[in-house]
């Protein structure tokens, strides 16, 4: 806390922002002054933040008490002083610190989706194993839309034309909106995210942010603030900006690639390759982990119902969990790289997804794969499509009921957590359900 006190004198802050990620991967906690913020080490929050759904509602009463605390008392919320970044578009020198929970009793609180990655990674670390991670992060961009029974349109940028037909790495159509990738890189940098390539993806007005591989916390952190921060650039310049998975009709979904590998953590070999090169065991297994448990987790990579939409056949988003290198219609592509680069991509995780829990179900399948010895099946040389080898949940329905029965998850990530998780998706599935979409009052209000 020193270190801290001191971060925030050298750079004057007058206003510390206490965050917590919640199940969606929505900022929640206070905004205090920093004066208060080092005398009370931390900040309370009801632990009931931590079940809330993406629309301010919670899940049923008698689920409530059995996952919480009857009297809905406060958590400790604790600062991590290595997650402690600048916020570079506000008016007054402000610091945001993320927090982790604990209960009054100094435990981790399961609930938490940054504790669930952290289970994840000590899992790696009692095998002396140093999981490390690069994500990569689909979005769209977007004119402002303040009726949200309108479809979304194209941005307007610096031609003055809206963007039109697929542009497919076009640097000109990037070169659109160069003001505010400018702003985003430079906010980037004042809080230290590693962000390396920008590309404009296929969709229109579609973009994808690489990110530097490194370990995995640093980046799910990370991740969780470059959408505060994308969104901010993206508001400063009348337009908006949506991680959604499919947020537009007859466009290529977002996704949240995951590209994943493991070390040796006493000498930094990867344990991904033997010593002639070829790729070993413990990556055979780790593929065979994601293979068997993926269908179980899906819902920490696909969360919302709009995430089932990106799964369509013949698409740019895969819809199996075959495995092959160099091959994009596989849910699990192995890149060219070195035997000392091995990884592999996962490429189900769509962009909504909460980066925590996302990249904490990634490699926990991995791990399982590890520890179990599970073999993967035969690798994919073609069309991944034509296998038709689904064995994924076509709905969130399905994946949630999958993933409450999935033993191995209730294991290693808890009950309390596994429950609590299903339990707020279905509450959000069926505010989904109530609402009558403009297709079904397009052709059936007349019809039938």
């Amino acid at each position: 806390m020193k270190d801290l006190e001191s971060w925030l004198k050298e750079r004057r802050i007058t206003e510390v922002e206490c965050l917590v990620s919640d199940i969606t991967g929505i900022a929640r906690g206070k905004i205090t002054p920093v004066s208060k913020f080092m005398a009370e080490k931390g900040m309370r929050l009801p632990e009931s933040v931590l079940l809330q759904t993406v629309t301010g509602d919670y899940v049923e009463d008698d689920l409530y008490y059995s996952l919480l605390d009857p009297a809905d008392i406060d958590m400790v919320c604790k600062p991590d002083i290595s997650a402690v970044y600048p916020v570079p578009w506000a008016l007054e020198p402000t610091a945001q610190v993320i927090h982790d929970c604990y209960d009054k009793m100094g435990n981790p609180i399961e609930l938490s989706c940054r504790n669930q990655l952290k289970r994840v990674l000590a899992l790696y670390a009692e095998k002396g194993w140093k999981p490390v991670v690069a994500p990569e992060m689909e979005f769209y961009l977007t004119k402002r839309c303040e009726d949200p029974d309108l479809p979304l349109q194209p941005p307007i940028g610096r031609s003055g034309r809206q963007e039109t037909g697929r542009q497919s790495f076009s640097i000109d159509a990037a070169n659109e909106f160069d003001p505010l990738f400018e702003d985003m890189y430079d906010w980037c940098e004042a809080q230290g995210l590693d962000i390396d390539t920008l590309i404009h993806e296929e969709g229109t007005a579609q973009m994808e942010i690489n990110f530097r591989h490194g370990d995995p916390l640093m980046l799910a952190d990370q991740i969780f603030l470059f959408k505060r921060t994308l969104r901010e650039a993206a508001l400063k310049h009348d337009v908006a900006a949506t991680f959604m998975a499919k947020p537009i009709t007859n466009e290529p979904g977002s996704a949240m690639h995951i590209h994943q590998s493991v070390l040796d953590a006493t000498t930094g070999r990867s344990v991904f390759a033997n010593d002639d090169g070829s790729m070993s065991q413990l990556f055979l297994h780790h593929i065979g982990g994601l293979q068997r448990f993926i269908p179980e987790a899906l819902p920490l990579m696909a969360p919302n119902v709009n995430s089932f939409r990106r799964f369509l056949p013949d698409t740019s988003a895969p819809v199996n969990v075959e495995w092959g290198e160099e091959n994009r219609t596989c849910g699990l592509r192995v890149p060219d790289s070195t035997p000392q680069n091995r990884r592999i991509e996962n490429r189900l995780p769509g962009a909504d997804a909460n980066a925590y829990l996302a990249i904490a179900a990634s490699l926990l399948c991995g791990y399982l794969g590890m520890e179990q010895g599970l073999n993967p099946s035969a690798p994919v040389r073609g069309r991944a499509f034509e296998r038709r080898n689904m064995r994924l949940p076509f709905t969130l329905e399905q994946a949630l009921e999958r993933m409450e029965h999935c033993a191995e998850l209730e294991r290693y990530m808890g009950h309390r957590f596994v429950t609590g998780y299903v339990a707020v998706k279905r509450v959000e599935n069926e505010n989904f359900k109530q609402v009558i979409s403009s297709w079904e009052r397009e052709f059936l209000l007349l019809s039938v």
